[in-house]
């Protein structure tokens, strides 16, 4: 029987860590020959080379992208799909799998969906059908009319797909592959974990203090800086210790880390600030897991925080319309309405933990259901004559 060529492309740090459990699954599975490419911010030095944490825990990197072209302005983005439209289309020629594994609704992804699918290959999107903020709406969707199979992480998510003309056979499994690895290991956390990390305060994981990740809203650029001022304003009155991450490459992203370094000069964070670049996906999951409080925009505050129950101050449009459960305090990025949210979400504490995310038995079965998925390449729309839910 011939292996069935498999190459999953990364293209920032997120991506690993909702994606890790299934790429162990690929790379060990017998009937598979697997191949990654990295790209996007995966290889920047600056956002902290994720690469070398893929090396560490043993994958191989078949291929490196180059593509992103600095300013982190609308422009720059747009010039940068174009710039990875190349350079994936080259990796994918060398590298010739039979499908292309990807993950999300960054424009770095899209610029790999376009060329997988021109190039004839199959094209499998996990995370497709949500609804969120910011252009990464349009792009999410806009992969799930390139991709031949789906992996939605919601209920609701898959429903959508079906009504966006997708074929409910086309749908491979239900849940995000990130609840695997929150389910795979004790969150015990040691100061260590943290403080290897970034520079500023050390933060002392037996007591309790606050997780922030702060990332443009692509399609209100230019209110960045206002934005985060109102996070650092919540962030000090919660008199919590704070982690925080620096923001993405998207456009605005100067502008929010522009406002921290801003901050940071004017008040003395030196005893409660301490600001990364990165964290390893399983160390990230054990310092939200041990928050008091998470504050910020990251998908992740929505999806993984709901875990283990951590109370989140969801700020702005960037997650707008994202299903989420009860532990998220949606509110608009204002001073009084970021301070207001994290002091009632400090006197409610931890909430129940939720599965609306996944039961932690996502990627065993997702990775059988792809290697018995025929491969194809013309796509039709499949005409919904009648609103009907996939059963459950």
């Amino acid at each position: 029987m011939l292996k069935r060529r498999i190459c999953a492309v990364l293209v920032d740090r997120a991506n690993y860590g909702r994606l890790k459990p299934v790429l162990e699954v690929l790379r060990d599975h017998p009937d598979v020959e697997f191949s990654l490419i990295c790209g996007g911010t995966m290889v920047l030095e600056r956002f902290g080379n994720a690469t070398k944490v893929l090396q560490e825990d043993g994958f191989t990197i078949d291929g490196r992208v180059y593509m992103e072209l600095e300013g982190s302005t609308p422009a720059t983005m747009a010039k940068s799909v174009g710039m990875g439209i190349i350079e994936f289309s080259n990796e994918l020629a060398r590298i010739q799998p039979e499908m292309v594994l990807m993950i999300g609704d960054r424009y770095e992804a899209l610029a790999v969906a376009i060329s997988a699918a021109y190039m004839n290959l199959t094209l499998v999107h996990v995370q497709g059908g949500e609804v969120s903020g910011s252009i990464d709406e349009s792009a999410r969707h806009a992969i799930t009319k390139f991709a031949h199979y789906h992996l939605p992480s919601t209920r609701r998510a898959a429903d959508y797909l079906v009504q966006m003309g997708e074929k409910p056979e086309s749908i491979l499994g239900i849940g995000c592959p990130s609840s695997d690895l929150a389910k795979q290991f004790e969150f015990a956390l040691n100061d260590d974990e943290i403080n290897r990390f970034g520079s500023g305060a050390s933060i002392d994981t037996t007591q309790p203090y606050a997780l922030s990740v702060f990332h443009p809203t692509t399609t209100e650029f230019g209110g960045e800086a206002a934005q985060m001022q109102a996070v650092m304003v919540g962030l000090q009155s919660s008199g919590l210790p704070t982690v925080l991450l620096w923001p993405n490459i998207d456009a605005g992203s100067d502008h929010i880390s522009k406002a921290i370094r801003r901050f940071r000069e004017q008040h003395n964070t030196e005893n409660w600030l301490r600001i990364v670049t990165n964290f390893e996906p399983e160390t990230y999951l054990k310092v939200l897991a041990g928050a008091s409080l998470a504050v910020g925009n990251s998908s992740s505050f929505v999806r993984d925080a709901s875990y283990f129950g951590t109370p989140v101050v969801l700020v702005g449009n960037r997650q707008a319309g994202r299903e989420r459960s009860e532990h998220v305090a949606h509110v608009p990025p204002t001073t009084d309405a970021v301070c207001s949210a994290i002091q009632q979400q400090l006197q409610h504490g931890r909430y129940s933990a939720s599965d609306l995310y996944g039961d932690g038995n996502v990627s065993a079965p997702f990775v059988e259901a792809l290697l018995k998925a025929p491969l194809y390449s013309q796509k039709q729309l499949s005409y919904v004559t009648e609103k009907e839910p996939l059963a459950a």
